[in-house]
């Protein structure tokens, strides 16, 4: 009797824990959507490593958050939108770049700003853009040498 009794209760114990999983996952994975933010967006050649839900930073702290990501058709870009806090005004010709946090970390969206007095506002495109660079490309390019000058060649 007093084994049914601990396995009913570890039982609700585990329950209650995935029921708290749960409702953090949804708070704190984007599933609940800010009210105190506004929407931006940008077009990327290239978001390489970027997924909805990945950070916007300015000056290395978290001002936002990607919420979609779709191929323009017409112009073959990735058209990415994004939310940013309220409070944090983004001039109008600032920059929106894909940086990654190092050689194997992460990528996300950084914000670059600008000098104009002018802000962007809800629903606003950033027109400045720089895509995601492409590591492997980049080793390629340094691993097959690049040397156009033909210096350093055997030719008599």
């Amino acid at each position: 009797m007093a084994e049914n009794v601990t396995e009913v209760l570890t039982g609700a114990g585990v329950l209650a824990a995935a029921l708290g999983f749960l409702v953090y996952a949804s708070e704190g994975g984007g599933l609940s959507r800010a009210t105190d933010s506004y929407d931006l967006t940008a077009s990327f050649r290239s978001v390489e490593g970027v997924t909805v839900g990945t950070d916007v930073r300015l000056a290395g702290v978290k001002v936002g958050t990607v919420t979609s990501l779709a191929l323009n058709p017409q112009t073959f870009f990735a058209d990415a939108t994004f939310t940013v806090a309220n409070g944090v005004e983004i001039p109008d010709d600032s920059t929106a770049i894909i940086a990654s946090e190092g050689l194997l970390g992460g990528a996300f969206l950084e914000l670059q700003p600008g000098g104009s007095p002018l802000n962007l506002a809800s629903g606003a495109e950033v027109e400045n853009t720089q895509g995601a660079v492409s590591v492997i490309a980049l080793m390629m390019k340094f691993a097959g040498g690049g040397d156009d000058t033909g210096a350093g060649t055997d030719a008599p």
